[in-house]
């Protein structure tokens, strides 16, 4: 079965071609760095008007790739649910008119459902339910105990900011540009992740949540105050609280609802000392991590059409009335993971 899976969430274009959902035949992404560095982060109102620019090229670019056509399709697939409103209009947009045109099924995505399957594309059965997600991004940082298809239950998540989010503050107050996160990672491979001795919040605390404001003011202080500081250094000493905080307090939670597979998900999945680390202290347990391929950890089209291949089997199709939704939650229960105010 070959689906056609769209991306545009935030401020990527992306899409991709992935067949049975384990086998990737392109994976396209138009990003928009250039457009929003100078301003420090994504400004919206320009996010979308970049995606209305590339959506088209993109998916005929994935499908070139792909060396198929529309006529070759038997489903398209796009992130409906959690991003940016005006960003994910477009993409939606795009696919219900793909579906209508070549009276294919339509199959919407939850956002964070994209990025929890990528880690079931490619391991036919290696994965299996259930399974611990740490799902680490700009937007969320959530602990998740994956049950079944579109079956979740929360476990742990931030009580404020997400890691991805203050990985792009730190960035942006040091003058290291957009995007943050991989920014920080190369200047902190240069610097000792002992020279500074930040605050690990909640790491001792016997609950699964996170809390990274606190962090984000000692690093954000120590810039202010030291303006000579070593960079390097305050990267890695940075990078280093975070990974300690993510990586025990998800050994933690697998512990204690005895999930001896653990998978990475998110933006921030493409950290490769989280990767690491995460491995070897699980390990030590004997369990088992799962992370993505690099390509399929960023918002991409690919994870959207893996997503779409599972749950249009587990579910069925869509209608062509969904609707793009900022804020939405997350599976067939209506998991909600972030403040009641953020669903109105």
């Amino acid at each position: 079965m070959l689906i056609l899976g769209i991306d545009t969430t935030c401020d990527d274009t992306a899409a991709g071609v992935v067949e049975d959902g384990h086998n990737v035949h392109s994976n396209v992404i138009a990003s928009q760095h250039v457009a929003h560095e100078r301003f420090g982060g994504i400004v919206p109102v320009i996010a979308a008007r970049e995606h209305t620019k590339n959506i088209s090229y993109i998916v005929h670019a994935a499908l070139d790739e792909a060396g198929v056509t529309f006529q070759d399709l038997d489903a398209v697939a796009v992130s409906h649910h959690q991003g940016l409103l005006l960003s994910l209009v477009v993409g939606v947009s795009a696919a219900k008119s793909i579906a209508l045109a070549c009276d294919i099924p339509l199959v919407g995505i939850h956002h964070l459902e994209g990025h929890i399957y990528s880690n079931l594309m490619g391991r036919d059965g290696e994965l299996a339910f259930p399974f611990l997600c740490l799902t680490v991004a700009g937007g969320h940082t959530l602990l998740l105990k994956i049950e079944d298809h579109g079956q979740y239950t929360l476990l742990g998540h931030t009580r404020d900011d997400a890691a991805g989010e203050v990985f792009d503050k730190v960035a942006r107050q040091l003058g290291l540009g957009y995007p943050g996160g991989p920014a920080v990672e190369r200047l902190a491979a240069e610097g000792n992740p002992k020279a500074y001795t930040f605050p690990r919040p909640l790491i001792n605390q016997p609950h699964f949540e996170f809390s990274f404001s606190g962090l984000k003011t000692a690093v954000l202080q120590t810039i202010e105050n030291e303006p000579n500081a070593n960079k390097a250094d305050l990267c890695a000493s940075f990078q280093q609280a975070v990974i300690d905080v993510l990586v025990t307090k998800t050994m933690r939670v697998a512990r204690a609802h005895e999930l001896d597979c653990i998978a990475l998900a998110g933006g921030v999945a493409l950290n490769m000392p989280l990767r690491k680390q995460l491995e070897s202290a699980a390990t030590k347990q004997g369990y088992r991590t799962f992370a993505p391929p690099l390509k399929l950890c960023m918002d991409n089209g690919a994870m959207v059409a893996g997503a779409g291949y599972f749950l249009y089997q587990h579910r069925g199709k869509d209608a062509l009335t969904i609707e793009a939704k900022a804020n939405a939650p997350l599976g067939e229960s209506g998991l909600r993971y972030r403040p009641a105010t953020k669903y109105r």
